[in-house]
Order: C-alpha cells, then sequence, then structure tokens
C-alpha cells in the first residue's frame, strides 16, 4: 500500500534489544529536566516578583528578559552557550550548558505563570494580613504562595514536561541522553525509523509518569483551594 516497506518500520527485536542502551541516557534528561525545572522556578519566582514590583527599573528589566528568552529558541540559546561561550574564554561541559540553557529559558515562561497565579489571589487577603501586622515575607510564604501554588501546578506540570522533552535538543551538543543513544544505535544498525519510535515511546512513558505525579499534587494542594 502507497509502496510502503512496512517491514522497515519498526523491529521489534532491535527495540528490544537497544532498550537498556538506550536508557543509559535516562539518567542525562530526567537529571538535566528536573534540575532546569528546579532552577527556573527559583529564577522564575524572582522575575516574578520583580515584573510585579513598582519599582519600575525591575519591572522593565524583568520584561525585557522575559521577551527575549520567550522569543529565542532553546536551540539558539544552547549553541551560544557550548559553541559560542569558547570564543570569549568562557567553557562549559555538555551537560552544564544544557542545565543553564533549559534553566533560564523555561524561567520566563515559568515567571507568567506564576506572576498570572500570584496576582489571581484576591486582594482583600493581602490587606486582612497586612491588618494583622504580618510581614510581607510571611504572608507570601504562608497564605498567598500555598494558594498560588495550587493553581500553578496544571501549568507548571506541562513545563516540566516540555523540559522532558526538549532535553533531546541536548544531543546537539553531544549529551548522551536518551535521544543521542537512539541515533547511535540507529547510525550503527541503519535502522532509524525503529530507534525514533523507540525512543518516542521511552518519552511518553516518562511524562505518563510526571503526569501521575502531577496529579497527586493537585490532589494533595486542593485543600488550599478557596
Amino acid at each position: 500500500m502507497f509502496g510502503v516497506q512496512w517491514q522497515y518500520v519498526f523491529d521489534p527485536a532491535l527495540a528490544v534489544d537497544s532498550l537498556p542502551y538506550v536508557l543509559r541516557g535516562l539518567g542525562y534528561t530526567i537529571g538535566i529536566s528536573v534540575t532546569s525545572m528546579i532552577i527556573g522556578t527559583l529564577l522564575g519566582f524572582i522575575l516574578a516578583i520583580m515584573r510585579m514590583s513598582s519599582f519600575k527599573l525591575f519591572s522593565v528589566l524583568a520584561r525585557i528578559y522575559i521577551s527575549f528568552m520567550r522569543g529565542t529558541p532553546t536551540l539558539v540559546l544552547l549553541f551560544i552557550l557550548y559553541f559560542g561561550f569558547p570564543f570569549i574564554g568562557i567553557q562549559f561541559e555538555a551537560v552544564n550548558a544544557a542545565i543553564i540553557g533549559f534553566s533560564v529559558s523555561s524561567s520566563a515562561y515559568i515567571a507568567e505563570i506564576l506572576r498570572s497565579t500570584l496576582a489571581s489571589i484576591d486582594k482583600g487577603q493581602w490587606e486582612a494580613a497586612y491588618a494583622l501586622g504580618l510581614k510581607w515575607s510571611f504572608i507570601m510564604r504562608k497564605v498567598i504562595v500555598p494558594q498560588a501554588m495550587r493553581v500553578a501546578v496544571p501549568p507548571l506540570s506541562n513545563v516540566l514536561l516540555d523540559l522532558i522533552k526538549g532535553t533531546a535538543l541536548a544531543a546537539m551538543i553531544t549529551v548522551p541522553e536518551i535521544f543521542q543513544q537512539a541515533k547511535i544505535v540507529g547510525g550503527r544498525e541503519f535502522d532509524y525509523m525503529t530507534m525514533y519510535i523507540l525512543v518516542a515511546l521511552v518519552y511518553w512513558a516518562v511524562c505518563s509518569a510526571f503526569t501521575v505525579f502531577q496529579n497527586y499534587l493537585e490532589k494533595k494542594m486542593a485543600i488550599y483551594t478557596n
């Protein structure tokens, strides 16, 4: 049908034999994505506070950073960090370059998520807390952030899933994550189709596992729902 040689679409035997080798890169995939998510969330929170600040300079700087990072492909950032920076005397290892690139890129999206969720909390709660004489840091930590995070969990989880899938770009700077491992086997066995389907299934399984964790978090944080 349509002249497709279906016997070359997927080789189950090759997939099974190659799976252990491909999974050697799973630690890099999860490690880079989770580390980048943690760093990106910390940066994103700072950016969100700056973005909401009444101090104009902070707000403008945060807007420029967010606009630039959201408008720049992550692959370009990775190439700048790994291939470009050595020309100015700064050398990053591939894994470090990947973590930095994904962290700064994701922080811009996370900043907007956190800004919108923080802004969604009723202003009356701020006024009531201030009326009780509570400090800004205490209000944020005990009153505002717990409620905001309940709303932020689904979109933040989407960012994490995008990071997990996006780590495939790290193969372009020689990080031996699962996509890079699959490419190596595909080149050796002259069967890229099987390996690409296999690595797609691995990404699907990993993302599904994190989705289960997302659902668990949503249920745990439901206690903060207004």
